[in-house]
């Protein structure tokens, strides 16, 4: 009984103690929220939250100027030139010269790429293609770097490399055409609702992966595509690493596979993208949910908390990197139809708009 007494008084004094701190947090919000340069002191000094960020952001650089030299399977700076390239070819109206700043990096690049023989052959074959299209289309030009650059592209070897321009720039009315109307998109839209519940069935690597080739026509800035997925097809290691997140209470132990939607940070030289993971592995994300539901999978998106206690558990359990961050998570199955699901009212268009003009 003595210890419980004791218990309960330490909670107490815990509990009157983070309210103490919560008032006088509250009060020196009013004057370090006055201007940047006392925000930036305010965490710097008296909140943390932003030390894994800061960190993984330098990780992030030094690994993408590390990868200018030490080429894997993909190259951010040779697929972000490269897209530059095409939006300089689809430009109207098109300019006579053009990419005289960074076409000779981008030859570089790509010789870099070819000698060291692990890149992926369709990101080749696609540099190869825009970079020759390009070349064609400045052809008279008068610039000396550009002449230069089209002379050292066309001394290397591309023999391996035979795509017959598959991968060039092509008119709008040449898309894949879709049969989905309005009425079907919308209702899919509905379809694909957050499931909790799932059937006691083992959900097929396969499947996850053709949901992932389907989601990877998402959007993303200059196409570097800065998402990875961790996919968990065990359902105990599943239910283990969705434990981790804070959202899972009360459903985690009867999920039976989960995707970690990781950020790669390395692909960018600056600070100012940082943030161009979260964007572009949230518009993945959706095409993938909406991939699994067409395949006949349910999801749930499940939200990644920035808790410094609860990203180093993460990290340890999927080994990332320091320049790797979790995105989100999300529960992949077969849904229960028995499972209720929230009815989750949604905002009208007219609350959702910001302003017309």
């Amino acid at each position: 009984m003595t210890n419980n007494i004791i218990k309960i008084s330490l909670t107490a004094i815990k509990n009157r103690f983070k309210k103490y701190l919560s008032v006088v947090d509250e009060y020196y919000l009013q004057i370090f929220a006055s201007n940047k340069y006392l925000s930036a002191i305010y965490y710097l000094l008296f909140n943390g939250s932003f030390y894994r960020e800061h960190f993984s952001v330098l990780k992030g650089r030094k690994r993408y100027y590390e990868s200018l030299s030490n080429i894997k399977e993909s190259s951010a700076l040779l697929r972000r030139n490269i897209h530059r390239l095409e939006k300089g070819l689809v430009m109207r109206p098109r300019r006579e010269i053009f990419a005289e700043k960074y076409i000779q990096e981008t030859v570089n690049c790509y010789e870099r790429c070819q000698l060291a023989s692990t890149i992926d052959n369709d990101e080749m074959k696609w540099a190869q293609d825009v970079i020759s299209e390009y070349m064609d289309v400045v052809m008279n030009t008068s610039s000396d770097v550009i002449n230069n650059a089209r002379e050292r592209f066309l001394s290397l070897n591309h023999n391996d490399l035979d795509s017959h321009n598959n991968y060039i720039p092509y008119e709008m009315s040449k898309r894949v055409k879709s049969r989905v109307n309005e009425i079907d998109l919308l209702n899919l839209f509905k379809q694909r609702r957050s499931v909790r519940w799932y059937k006691d069935k083992k959900v097929p690597l396969e499947l996850i992966q053709k949901a992932i080739s389907m989601a990877s026509y998402a959007p993303s800035a200059c196409n570097r595509q800065p998402y990875m997925f961790h996919i968990i097809t065990d359902p105990l290691k599943a239910r283990e690493t969705a434990s981790i997140a804070m959202g899972t209470v009360g459903f985690s132990n009867n999920i039976n596979a989960l995707i970690v939607i990781l950020g790669d940070l390395s692909l960018y030289p600056s600070e100012r993208d940082r943030h161009v993971i979260y964007i572009d592995s949230s518009l993945a994300a959706m095409q993938l949910m909406l991939a699994l539901e067409v395949l006949g999978l349910s999801t749930c998106p499940i939200n990644w908390p920035g808790i410094e206690k609860l990203e180093k558990k993460m990290d340890r359990r999927l080994k990332l990197p320091n320049h790797i961050r979790p995105i989100l998570l999300l529960s992949v199955g077969y849904g229960d139809p028995t499972g209720k699901i929230p009815y989750s009212q949604k905002k009208s268009s007219e609350v959702l708009t910001w302003n017309v003009e």
